[in-house]
């Protein structure tokens, strides 16, 4: 049921199955979705909920609305039984003319299942099913193509930098297209089932607390391709104690209808 689906909303089901486990929940409900929907498509949270904060509010409220269990193993199969909302989905791609299903498709999916809790808490934050797709059906560009590639390229980068710091691995490397790279500050290449494998070693001076990012310049902003050059401070390697910057060069790539991390390379710089 998924060949529609773009990376982005597989993705998010992913992480959907992550917050079940989580939470000790035998099966992936809307909450989860919900949750999930939130940790992948910033924008879109921001675009219909609005706020910065918005995810952890919604957050507490689930947490004070559902039973929490013990953590369920990443190993254990946990099944969906919220598919209602991605079939919904599917129904709502279609009707605005879309040949995939993405993260906005679910989002009125969700909407559809009133009694849900993930409908119920939409709603009460006053999102409306009719308005929403209003919103989406403007979206799209007399050609059809989706809007706004750089913003999307850019806020994908974005979510990545800040996850280091707050999701798992198992989160995170799926922001990895299938044939991404990655040199180290050694200058070591990395294929993406050796980043999977060593992904806490290859970014643990980016996940602490001191280390800051900034997104210094975008070399090259076009349909194809973004490359972004990053500035890490206080990421200090251990052997080598006078460097504490790392300019992390990421060259995203479209994928779908969403921006996959193609390659990244660290350069160690010394502090003057």
């Amino acid at each position: 049921m998924f060949e529609r689906f773009t990376e982005s909303a597989r993705r998010f089901i992913f992480i959907a199955r992550y917050e079940a486990s989580n939470y000790g929940s035998p099966y992936i409900e809307t909450e989860h979705l919900l949750l999930g929907l939130l940790r992948e498509d910033r924008p879109l949270a921001l675009r219909f909920l609005g706020g910065a904060k918005v995810d952890s509010g919604i957050r507490i409220e689930i947490e004070s609305r559902i039973e929490r269990g013990e953590p369920i193993g990443t190993s254990v199969e946990i099944p969906l039984s919220a598919k209602k909302i991605l079939n919904l989905a599917a129904e709502e791609a279609d009707k605005l003319g879309h040949r995939y299903v993405g993260t906005e498709h679910i989002l009125l999916g969700m909407l559809r299942v009133e009694g849900s809790l993930a409908g119920q808490i939409l709603q009460a934050r006053g999102l409306k099913l009719a308005k929403i797709r209003q919103e989406l059906a403007k979206d799209e560009s007399p050609t059809g193509a989706r809007t706004q590639p750089r913003n999307m390229a850019l806020s994908k980068l974005e979510d990545f930098l800040s996850g280091l710091k707050k999701y798992s691995s198992e989160e995170l490397l799926p922001f990895f297209a299938s044939n991404a790279r990655l040199v180290d500050a050694s200058g070591k290449p990395w294929n993406r089932d050796e980043i999977g494998k060593h992904f806490e070693t290859l970014f643990i001076l980016y996940a602490k607390k001191n280390s800051a990012d900034t997104i210094e310049e975008t070399v090259q902003d076009t349909k194809e391709a973004m490359v972004a050059i990053v500035l890490w401070k206080n990421a200090i390697l251990a052997s080598m104690e006078r460097v504490w910057v790392h300019r992390m060069s990421v060259v995203l790539v479209p994928e779908g209808d969403d921006w996959a991390i193609v390659l990244v390379q660290i350069t160690p710089l010394k502090s003057s």
